[in-house]
């Protein structure tokens, strides 16, 4: 059996600094609170509780020391924690502080901002609070008609487009050309900003590949990660024998045991040792 390991697979250099960065401060304090689970990944979270990390919704449960996590927080959060005098460690990923300063730059500007990701996720929740009123989030390709008619509505002639590190390189692709076609014959400035992350476009391209040479793909990483779930949509495009698994207990043996060409990638949020039982488990058939 051939196995095929993603060289793009595991931590982001954004995750990978926040879990080093968390793990010495639990070292140095050894009780740290962190607003919402630090990365997607249960084995990870399951890990730093261990040592003394506390999952918290909001930051009036936090005593002294608070961290903030990659996908990073608005800037009511702050201000709110500088008021109950909390200790903040900022681990927001740089990527996501870059997108929140060009929200904050074309807000400043009179631009209308649509931001593309998905509504509940943490990122987007922290950077729509860098858009100012004049902005929307668009989820999906089939929603671009409707919030194109709220920008019209607002009777502001400037669109910014921004978004989610981690969305899908060809849905924002789709979702721009219809924003194109959308304001055609208008009288409206258009700027367009992919701001996805390098390493999610590198990790979707190496996905997209891989699934093409192999009998079966395993995605391996958080089943509540956005960005793996996109890896296995991806996947499955190209491979249909392709499973999303957490860890080795979720791979039947039994159903991989006869194929010659295996494919294994992991989203950003995947440890090594998680990559590394599944390649040993797939070694011993």
């Amino acid at each position: 059996m051939e196995i095929i390991i993603g060289k793009t697979a595991g931590f982001c250099f954004g995750v990978a600094n926040a879990v080093n960065k968390t793990q010495e401060l639990l070292k140095e304090k050894k009780y740290m609170y962190c607003l919402g689970e630090l990365v997607h990944n249960k084995q990870v979270t399951e890990e730093l509780k261990e040592k003394g990390l506390n999952i918290i919704n909001n930051v009036e449960e936090a005593k002294q020391n608070v961290i903030i996590r990659a996908h990073g927080e608005p800037q009511e959060t702050y201000d709110l924690a500088n008021k109950l005098n909390i200790n903040i460690f900022d681990l927001t990923c740089p990527k996501v502080l870059k997108i929140h300063n060009i929200a904050k730059e074309y807000s400043n500007k009179g631009f209308y901002i649509l931001l593309v990701g998905a509504k509940n996720h943490p990122e987007i929740i922290g950077t729509i609070g860098y858009c100012g009123k004049n902005a929307t989030i668009i989820e999906k390709k089939e929603d671009t008609k409707e919030k194109m008619q709220e920008f019209y509505n607002s009777n502001i002639k400037k669109l910014l487009v921004i978004a989610q590190t981690t969305y899908s390189i060809k849905d924002f692709s789709d979702i721009s050309d219809e924003i194109k076609k959308s304001i055609q014959g208008r009288n409206i400035t258009l700027e367009i900003k992919n701001t996805i992350c390098n390493a999610t476009k590198l990790r979707q391209e190496e996905t997209k590949e891989l699934a093409r040479k192999v009998e079966c793909m395993i995605i391996v990483g958080g089943k509540n990660s956005s960005n793996t779930n996109k890896l296995f949509n991806i996947a499955k495009t190209y491979c249909k024998n392709s499973l999303l698994v957490e860890t080795r207990e979720e791979i039947n043996v039994n159903d991989i045991k006869k194929l010659n060409k295996i494919g294994i990638m992991a989203g950003a949020s995947t440890p090594k040792k998680s990559i590394d039982a599944i390649v040993e488990l797939l070694q011993s058939i």
